[in-house]
């Protein structure tokens, strides 16, 4: 049986699921926002300029509070977690610094992209330097095995993006094929976070695998609710456009259900739309009416309940503890947010 410890040092506030989690980390995530600070710090002006802009931008970090949280699960590290969930922070901000150039976005976290500001060339090279110094940050815990988990996600990651890119705008990508790209593309990374967290934490086998099951589940299902959301979202709550991933000719499940259920006509409309960058709110709209018709992101929630469901179920093999309920709880609020 794997062992759960949470140390009873910080009394949760009232408030969501995020906001607690907020709060059981708060000691460790200040120590990870130190770090992530002064390694976002270089003598050439536009490397810190550029990071703090994206890392500073509001995001909520809950990537790294997922990997403190599941140390503190367990209980038993060395401080290894610091170290990871500031590297696993850097990879995400890397990713989102290189997605942003290769799909053409204006907005991040409500604010111009960093592309908009420095320009493509500096975003891709200010990334490389985020990798390079989250590599960095995993070299010098000297835990060769979570370096592999880490590492072997990075490259994961990447997949993930180049299947994607491979697949905008066509009109035969399959459920499969979506669901193979959100695994590789933001899935892994909240699988990567949950695991080496536990590794840290001293977790035996039975619980790294659960606390890696965790996330892989959590990760799929956050995506397939921002997939949703975009369709049914506001721009102030999406920090982008509404509409942008019809607009950059994403292949998400939306589409893919509607493309294979509509008709002929609507097809057309959808095929019209799809990757036309200058795509008036019009067109978004008459789309939006064809999944409405087809209850495609109502189905498209529900895959997501089902993988959030499967997130909390992963959690099951661990004794009850505080933070094992505020980890379940998170689950549940990132699907709620669409409703």
């Amino acid at each position: 049986m794997a062992v759960s410890v949470l140390t009873q040092k910080k009394s949760m506030p009232e408030g969501n699921a995020v906001d607690k989690l907020l709060a059981a980390t708060a000691e460790e995530m200040d120590g990870v926002n130190r770090l992530i600070l002064s390694r976002a710090e270089s003598h050439v002006d536009m490397v810190p300029e550029l990071a703090r802009y994206l890392i500073e931008s509001g995001g909520k970090r809950l990537r790294p509070m997922l990997t403190v949280a599941a140390a503190l699960l367990f209980g038993k590290g060395a401080g290894n977690e610091v170290n990871f969930a500031a590297a696993v922070e850097f990879m995400h901000n890397a990713t989102l610094l290189h997605d942003d150039v290769v799909d053409e976005s204006d907005m991040r976290r409500g604010k111009p992209a960093a592309r908009m500001v420095w320009g493509n060339k500096a975003s891709i090279l200010v990334g490389d330097f985020l990798l390079g110094q989250a590599f960095m940050m995993m070299v010098e815990t000297g835990d060769i095995e979570a370096l592999g988990v880490l590492s072997s996600a990075s490259a994961v990651m990447a997949e993930g993006e180049v299947f994607q890119l491979a697949k905008t705008g066509d009109l035969t990508t399959t459920e499969a094929d979506y669901t193979e790209v959100i695994r590789a593309k933001t899935a892994i990374l909240f699988k990567a976070a949950c695991e080496v967290g536990a590794m840290s934490g001293g977790a035996d086998g039975e619980g790294r695998a659960a606390l890696a099951q965790y996330g892989l589940e959590l990760g799929n299902a956050f995506q397939l609710v921002d997939d949703a959301l975009d369709y049914g979202g506001s721009s102030g709550a999406l920090g982008k456009n509404v509409g942008d991933d019809l607009r950059e000719g994403k292949m998400t499940l939306p589409v893919i259900l509607a493309l294979a259920e509509g008709s002929e006509a609507e097809r057309a409309t959808i095929a019209n739309a799809l990757g036309k960058i200058e795509a008036s709110d019009l067109e978004v709209s008459q789309v939006v009416a064809i999944f409405e018709r087809h209850d495609t992101l109502n189905r498209t929630l529900q895959k997501a309940r089902a993988h959030a469901d499967a997130a909390v179920e992963a959690l099951s093999v661990l004794p009850e503890s505080e933070m094992k309920t505020i980890l379940a709880d998170v689950v549940r609020h990132s699907v709620s947010r669409a409703f």
